[in-house]
């Protein structure tokens, strides 16, 4: 049992790609879970159970499932707060008031200032988790698993610690789910952000997987270009990256999931609105605070943001 938690109950917010592949290997080890979504997805889930197709996991999974936040939030001690970062304000307040005193709240988003955005809207110190993995919402109550799927944890700095985030690493483990935890959760978010400003825009612009984009040596000299401003970025923002080891990183991570598109490239099919302000959009503008140029970043923002315009207005006509 968590420390001073009110029970063992896990909601997911946010019944994605991301919340149905982590709620769902949580719900295949016998964790309550109860995924809060939208219809489609859900109305699909509550009728015949989740489906994974992942790359060791193909099952369907009995799981809890329901587009009310009241009822999905009922006794939740866990909360895996899974939703695009565009909704992270509207998302937070809308279930402040189904919140326990006592639940953990876990921010699995994108990006690097979740927790501090969760917090200034409601005033709850969320936990800040770096996800890996790619997946994507194939039909209705269906999600794709393609690579990865593994989770490092850590408490913010400062803030603090309510939660025994052991005993969250412990249940994630026991689910079949690698998570580590890390003293130093601000190096490994900024990790991330710097694979997904290397992959994000460029895999959505092109429509090409992680795998073909690196066969491209024009390609990776872009994507090396981007490493080198987020990690500039980073550096000043008190992260310990090294630059020539995170190129590395970016590379290596297509050999492992060579198949991957972006979540920005799925945004941009699915006629969604991206998370590119909170990707490249972030570094562009730090860097405009910290007088660093960040050419590459700005012209990724501004050629995702005309797509993304072009495929609402598309949609719209």
């Amino acid at each position: 049992m968590l420390n001073r938690m009110p029970s063992n109950q896990i909601a997911v917010v946010g019944a994605g790609a991301v919340g149905c592949y982590f709620g769902g290997m949580l719900a295949r080890s016998g964790a309550p879970v109860t995924l809060i979504g939208r219809p489609a997805h859900i109305d699909a889930i509550a009728r015949a159970g989740l489906a994974i197709d992942g790359v060791r996991v193909n099952e369907r999974i009995p799981i809890g499932a329901t587009t009310s936040l009241e009822e999905g939030l009922r006794d939740a001690g866990v909360i895996l707060f899974c939703v695009k970062t565009v909704s992270t304000e509207t998302a937070a307040l809308e279930l402040r008031p189904f919140l326990a005193p006592d639940a953990a709240i876990l921010s699995m988003q994108n990006g690097v200032d979740n927790v501090d955005r969760i917090h200034a809207a409601i005033g709850r110190h969320a936990i800040p988790v770096a996800v890996y993995v790619a997946a994507e919402m194939t039909a209705p109550g269906r999600v794709t698993h393609t690579g990865r799927g593994d989770l490092v944890i850590g408490h913010r700095a400062g803030w603090p610690h309510e939660v025994d985030i052991a005993t969250l690493a412990a249940m994630f483990q026991q689910a079949d789910i690698p998570c580590r935890i890390s003293d130093d959760i601000e190096t490994e978010l900024w990790t991330k952000m710097t694979l997904n400003c290397a992959y994000n825009a460029i895999s959505a612009l092109t429509r090409a997987q992680y795998g073909r984009m690196v066969e491209f040596p024009e390609v990776r000299h872009l994507m090396e270009r981007a490493v080198v401003e987020t990690v500039a970025v980073a550096r000043a923002e008190g992260a310990s990256l090294s630059e020539s080891e995170m190129v590395e990183t970016v590379f290596r991570l297509a050999a492992r999931m060579t198949g991957a598109t972006s979540s920005t490239a799925q945004d941009i099919a699915r006629g969604k609105p991206t998370e590119i302000d909170s990707l490249n959009g972030y570094v562009m503008r730090r860097g405009v605070s910290l007088g660093i140029a960040t050419p590459v970043s700005e012209a990724l923002v501004t050629l995702v943001k005309l797509l993304e315009d072009s495929v609402v207005n598309q949609r719209a006509g």
